[in-house]
């Protein structure tokens, strides 16, 4: 869905649009993913869930979050484009802070499956997120923005992650405190993401006809967004449906866009149901409330080294459409055996080092896909 994103894009940017003031809106922006990924309780959430106070059994913790992910996605998509993508990023943050207050203070299985639903409605709109930027600012622009929108949440998760150990092993705060930072963190992001310009266009629902470049187009920045909140447009919903379905058939009648697009989805799929139940897996392995466990300090270095894998990749010069078979398939092969490893072998460093590979790797994929 994302390449769909920036595909359309592409087709959308016109020289002197609003991607003329593309700075303030790409500092905002990844001011709030920052602030977002800055969760330090969450490579510990498993642990936290599991303790007496909240009464839960590893098999009630995460599915309904699964589900409503893979519910909302789709239709998330639909309203991220007719509402123009700032609405959703309030949404996300709104999500964000229920999710983590009720963390805090819900009690019994009924409430944590519906703060597990808000945190689906908070992944689901992540989409919102990375397309924002590429209604704001000029195609030539869309490679650095977007590494600046990425970078930012790497740097805060890895932040987050680093904290949450540190303050664990080293000061001996509680589980219920890291949960306080973090619920501070994402609402920092939501004040944040008031201040985002509101986009005038979008993919489907709000076009925006192309304009010669001229000095005055040059000086856009309050005209456009006095523009995005006074002018009323009309929707023809039946033609967005036909222009929905023939991109959708333009886009995928390309063979090699099918493959790489049903790879990204399973192996998105595989990766999000590791990362779900990693730390159900090493609870098994090592259990918390007998041994110091690490982590935090274990997603702080697959994401640092992930980013740092995939920097290296982008900037290797080859042709993935010869290569990118031979290393999808011996990429896949090196993740699949990292979680057998990390699921047969039941030492915790094991599993570790297993996961780190695994996070490693699936970035490199999604990075070739891309």
């Amino acid at each position: 869905m994302q390449l769909w994103v920036v595909r359309w894009h592409n087709t959308e940017a016109r020289p002197g649009g609003p991607g003329c003031c593309w700075a303030l809106p790409t500092a905002l922006l990844c001011a709030y993913g920052f602030f977002c990924s800055v969760r330090p309780s969450e490579p510990f959430l498993t642990r936290y869930l599991l303790e007496p106070h909240k009464n839960l059994s590893e098999t009630q913790i995460y599915p309904v979050w699964t589900y409503s992910y893979l519910a909302l996605l789709f239709p998330v998509f639909l309203a991220t484009d007719y509402l123009r993508y700032k609405p959703v990023v309030l949404l996300q943050g709104l999500s964000l802070i229920v999710t983590w207050f009720m963390l805090l203070y819900a009690q019994g299985l009924r409430a944590v499956q519906l703060l597990e639903f808000f945190y689906g409605v908070g992944t689901a709109t992540d989409v919102a997120y990375y397309s924002y930027i590429y209604s704001v600012v000029d195609v030539e622009l869309y490679q650095k923005v977007t590494s600046y929108c990425r970078s930012a949440t790497l740097v805060g998760y890895t932040v987050g992650s680093v904290s949450g150990q540190v303050l664990v092993s080293v000061a001996g705060w509680s589980l219920f405190s890291l949960n306080v930072i973090s619920l501070t963190s994402v609402s920092i992001a939501f004040g944040t993401a008031w201040f985002l310009p509101m986009p005038r266009k979008s993919l489907f629902f709000h076009h925006v006809s192309s304009q010669p470049d001229s000095p005055g187009s040059r000086a856009c920045c309050q005209e456009h967004e006095a523009a995005a909140d006074g002018e009323a447009q009309k929707v023809d919903i039946v033609k967005v449906l036909k222009d929905l379905w023939r991109d959708f058939l333009q886009c995928y009648s390309s063979w090699t866009m099918l493959c790489w697009s049903v790879r990204w989805a399973l192996s998105t799929c595989g990766y999000f149901q590791v990362i779900n139940y990693a730390q159900g897996l090493w609870e098994m392995v090592l259990p918390s409330n007998s041994t110091e466990i690490y982590n935090g300090g274990v997603e702080a270095a697959s994401t640092l080294l992930g980013a740092v894998a995939v920097f290296v990749v982008g900037h290797i010069k080859t042709s993935w459409a010869m290569w990118g078979e031979v290393a999808l398939a011996l990429l896949s092969f090196l993740i699949a055996a990292a979680v057998y490893i990390m699921d047969t072998i039941r030492n915790i460093w094991v599993c570790y080092a297993s996961y780190v590979v695994f996070r490693i790797i699936y970035m490199l994929l999604i990075t070739i896909a891309t």
